[in-house]
């Protein structure tokens, strides 16, 4: 095998496992085997963070507040917008192809030693990371959930404080039809003895009995932590009358984001007695804390934001932030999205706020075709404009080509529309 560069590492990836970079695989046994054989060791405190939504935004937070803190910060997320290295930070640096390359060659070795283990694109990303972290000697890493967490690659790590952000209606062929399924699957990342947050309001039944049955120490919001809006910032209560006034809003945009940032502050006082954190930290990572994607606001006049909100939750979300964002002559919609996601049930949450729907399909096995998601559209909105495009790029020139100074253009539906815009932006000359 001939691997000279990050390019063909990732195209080796796409290849090694049956199904590509695209199959799902569940199950810990095959990167268990190749962890062990990386004598892999956990030394510091590992956070690993679940959810439906919300969990890349909670370990924005928990990143952006360990930093602020003095501490070497180790985070490993997906998927990525437009380069891999993103996936894998150090000190909130996007690791650098060469290091992500001899990574790769690490666990190439132990995968080959192990009897040429199989291994998914995420799996073999996963144990790549952990080198990284291990390498720089991060002092705390922060793990975010791929799929599900029960099964999930990076719950072959035990996490010293597990957050799960919320549930809802995601990869049901995947984790069962319903919140009960569901819940169950992302409690599998609670260890015993250990801080199990979960920011969800309504925790499944299956969530709090598989916390109780492996005697994890359950955090729930509203009950163990919280928070409370005031004019200029907000108040969060944590456990023993632990109260942090007059907190700046996060800087990552929408209501929900108090909620992920109260799970974060939940997630650093369970760990406050081995990572101590003071409240200016607090202030400055809140401040400081920035996640491309989530309602990113990229240009104004006319306004252009991105979200990568990809099924109904999240796109609830999108629709009370555009509300927030007072009048507008227009709202144009770019949307691509990816076939298994509940797509009319997702789109249902914005009739009536968008004006003008360019619909766009996107390439590979799970993408979806514009024309469904004009469907979906019409069904709600009878006789209401839609153009379809075959990609979100082209569908994004449309967008520009017909906006005026008082309209916003919004890009949604999945992280691969979002890319596509923003690698369109940046191909764009100045007039």
């Amino acid at each position: 095998m001939s691997v000279n560069s990050l390019v063909d590492w990732l195209e080796f990836l796409e290849r090694l496992h049956p199904r590509g970079q695209a199959g799902i695989e569940l199950g810990l046994e095959r990167v268990a085997r190749v962890k062990a054989g990386l004598r892999q060791r956990q030394t510091c405190p590992v956070i690993v963070v679940g959810g439906t939504n919300g969990k890349g935004s909670t370990c924005a937070c928990l990143e952006a507040i360990y930093r602020a803190a003095g501490y070497r910060v180790g985070c490993y997320t997906s998927p990525h917008l437009l380069s891999y290295n993103e996936r894998v930070r150090v000190d909130g640096a996007p690791a650098g192809d060469s290091g992500l390359c001899a990574a790769f060659a690490r666990v190439e070795a132990a995968r080959r030693a192990a009897g040429d283990v199989a291994l998914t694109y995420f799996e073999f990303g996963t144990l790549a990371a952990w080198e990284l972290f291990a390498e720089a000697r991060a002092q705390v890493v922060i793990l975010e959930v791929g799929l599900g967490g029960r099964l999930d690659a990076v719950n072959v790590y035990d996490a010293d404080a597990a957050v799960v952000t919320g549930i809802a209606l995601d990869h049901t062929d995947w984790l069962g039809p319903d919140r009960e399924s569901i819940g169950f699957e992302k409690a599998g990342i609670y260890r015993g003895g250990r801080p199990a947050i979960c920011a969800d309001a309504r925790p499944p039944r299956t969530l709090l009995a598989h916390a109780q049955a492996i005697g994890a120490d359950p955090w729930l919001i509203g009950r163990d932590f919280g928070y409370e809006r005031a004019p200029a910032g907000w108040t969060y209560r944590g456990r023993q009358g632990v109260c942090r006034e007059d907190l700046p809003i996060p800087a990552l945009a929408g209501e929900h984001q108090f909620g992920n940032a109260a799970a974060a502050l939940a997630a650093i006082d369970g760990l406050q007695a081995r990572l101590p954190v003071a409240l200016p930290a607090i202030r400055d990572g809140l401040r400081q804390v920035r996640l491309a994607g989530r309602f990113q606001r990229v240009r104004e006049r006319p306004a252009i934001v991105l979200d990568v909100a990809h099924n109904p939750q999240a796109v609830g979300c999108l629709a009370d932030n555009l509300d927030a964002m007072g009048l507008y002559r227009r709202t144009i919609a770019v949307a691509g999205m990816l076939a298994d996601k509940d797509i009319a049930g997702a789109l249902r949450l914005l009739a009536g706020k968008i004006d003008v729907w360019l619909l766009a399909g996107l390439d590979g096995p799970r993408g979806a075709a514009a024309e469904i998601l004009a469907a979906a559209v019409e069904a709600e909105r009878p006789g209401g404009r839609t153009e379809c495009f075959p990609s979100p790029a082209g569908a994004f020139r449309r967008a520009v080509g017909l906006a005026e100074e008082g309209d916003r253009i919004i890009v949604f539906g999945s992280f691969h529309t979002v890319a596509a815009v923003l690698r369109e932006i940046g191909q764009e000359r100045p007039d």
